[in-house]
């Protein structure tokens, strides 16, 4: 999509020259972007860029040094991270977080927890067209740690999805997933835009960013390399030379 399309109304999030140093470490250095409303985002980067450290911050698990989010023209940069969910951003992780002392069923009710009461009741009630979209029906009773990897992240993904997120952040959505499993997230993924979900997504598979994504950012070192559309993004020269080394790029 090009960047005249995805920037015509006010942004869903505005991220507003954030920083996020460890020490001497600048993980994130001075980003600003914006998201708009039904689409689908993605950021790359090679590891260590800041992308993950870039997710934490946004929903305020991560101190910020400096910096500030809006959300629909809201700062919640001070807002607990425990409330973010409640303002409808939700998450999945780079490493699956799920309770193995719980069913498949219970862990992605959980996702809903922080909800209005009427809100949990009416998610609850569509817990098993979740689990039919996701593709874990079959195992809702089984408890995660029976599970493979790729149905853990499945898992996970609906747990994110059960409350009916304004944003949803994706932390390698599709780590262990076969291409047909990834293909099948990725068509998800655009269900669920269509449906108004807007979506960030940090994976390291480019082809399936370049397949799924409406606008890409690139990152590397902490700050922002590169932002448009996928496959300009994917060939800017200091997304290559992140990626693959300044000689290598100079010959791509």
């Amino acid at each position: 999509m090009a960047d005249t399309a995805v920037r015509t109304t006010t942004a869903l999030l505005a991220v507003e020259d954030v920083a996020v140093h460890f020490g001497g470490v600048k993980a994130v250095d001075g980003i600003s972007l914006e998201m708009h409303q039904g689409n689908i985002y993605g950021v790359l980067g090679p590891n260590g860029s800041g992308k993950s450290t870039l997710l934490g911050a946004m929903t305020r698990l991560t101190p910020l040094t400096r910096g500030r989010f809006l959300l629909d023209g809201v700062d919640y940069t001070k807002v607990p991270a425990r409330k973010v969910h409640r303002m409808g951003i939700s998450r999945t992780f780079q490493t699956v977080r799920l309770l193995d002392d719980r069913s498949v069923r219970d862990n992605i009710l959980l996702g809903q927890d922080t909800l209005p009461k009427q809100t949990r009741k009416a998610a609850a009630m569509q817990v098993d067209e979740v689990m039919e979209r996701v593709g874990v029906r079959e195992v809702a009773q089984l408890r995660p740690d029976e599970l493979s990897y790729g149905m853990q992240r499945r898992v996970e993904f609906a747990r994110a999805i059960i409350g009916r997120p304004r944003l949803l952040l994706l932390d390698e959505p599709t780590a262990g997933m076969n291409t047909a499993e990834r293909k099948e997230i990725g068509k998800l993924m655009r269900q669920l835009c269509d449906e108004g979900i807007t979506q960030f997504i940090v994976e390291h598979d480019v082809e399936m960013m370049v397949d799924t994504c409406d606008y890409l950012f690139a990152m590397n070192v902490g700050k922002l390399i590169a932002e448009g559309d996928p496959h300009d993004v994917v060939r800017h020269p200091a997304v290559q030379e992140a990626y693959l080394g300044k000689g290598a790029a100079s010959g791509a």
